[in-house]
């Protein structure tokens, strides 16, 4: 089963990785070339690793698994949220606190806390306090919201992380990984891959690549919990093919990926 064509991460720019003076060797193995000082991941690597972590993701769904989402740069926090909302899953897009997983029980602390202000304020128990302290609660539930609103029906620590930008939420990474937990993560060319279980080899800092992957992992889950449509797209096989990319916008490359049927 495949979920996502070769069509379809050209045209979200999946392809497209980081400038080659911000890079991890260890990634080099995902790398299919280099244009114009930009690497180019080879998509038919990331095709593989797709399909790898989304019958990990579809199957972990079908057991009642829960997954938490974790994407608190800019052009990754509102699709995050949307997916995680979507799927009913927990999700980080503000701050990665440490000790998130580490430390739940602390946290749970704050959720608690979190749940108490809401009482307050919903029942109008808060109107008895003086306007001072009422200002002051409100601020303390808003930052509360704002960090741990997303995690507030996480009982339990999850079964496994789902990650745009390993690097970036590197602390959440090694709690996880500290913890035995599986992370899940769409990677770029500056990541580490031996932190990563299931890694999705792509581009990280364009929004319509964070949303095709993150998109597809959401109809993944909801379609796995028999609510959802069949997210087996038609793929375009590599073999035998020349695809030209479209042109990156930003900075304006060209390339043309051709099968690597054979490369090691």
């Amino acid at each position: 089963m495949s979920y996502i064509s070769m069509k379809q991460l050209l045209e979200a720019g999946v392809h497209f990785g980081h400038e080659t003076k911000r890079w991890n060797p260890k990634f080099k193995r995902f790398i299919f070339a280099e244009r114009n000082g930009i690497f180019i991941i080879d998509l038919q690597k990331t095709l593989k690793q797709i399909d790898r972590s989304f019958d990990y993701i579809k199957d972990l769904s079908e057991r009642g698994g829960v997954i938490l989402f974790v994407g608190t740069k800019k052009q990754a926090q509102e699709i995050v949220e949307l997916e995680a909302r979507r799927t009913g899953m927990p999700f980080v897009t503000s701050r990665w606190l440490g000790g998130m997983l580490t430390n739940f029980r602390t946290i749970r602390t704050r959720i608690d806390r979190l749940n108490e202000l809401d009482d307050m304020f919903e029942s109008g128990r808060i109107n008895d306090r003086p306007k001072a302290e009422r200002i002051e609660l409100a601020a303390e539930r808003e930052r509360l919201l704002r960090f741990v609103g997303g995690i507030r029906k996480m009982t339990r620590l999850p079964d496994a992380i789902f990650v745009v930008d390993p690097t970036k939420e590197v602390i959440a990474v090694q709690e996880a990984n500290k913890l035995g937990i599986p992370v899940i993560a769409l990677a770029d060319t500056d990541s580490d891959p031996d932190v990563i279980d299931y890694i999705v080899p792509g581009n990280d800092d364009a929004i319509r690549s964070i949303q095709l992957i993150t998109h597809r992992i959401g109809d993944l889950i909801v379609e796995a919990r028999g609510g959802g449509e069949d997210v087996s797209g038609q793929r375009v096989s590599p073999d035998n093919q020349e695809i030209e990319a479209a042109e990156h916008g930003e900075e304006g490359v060209e390339v043309q990926v051709t099968s690597t049927q054979g490369r090691s």
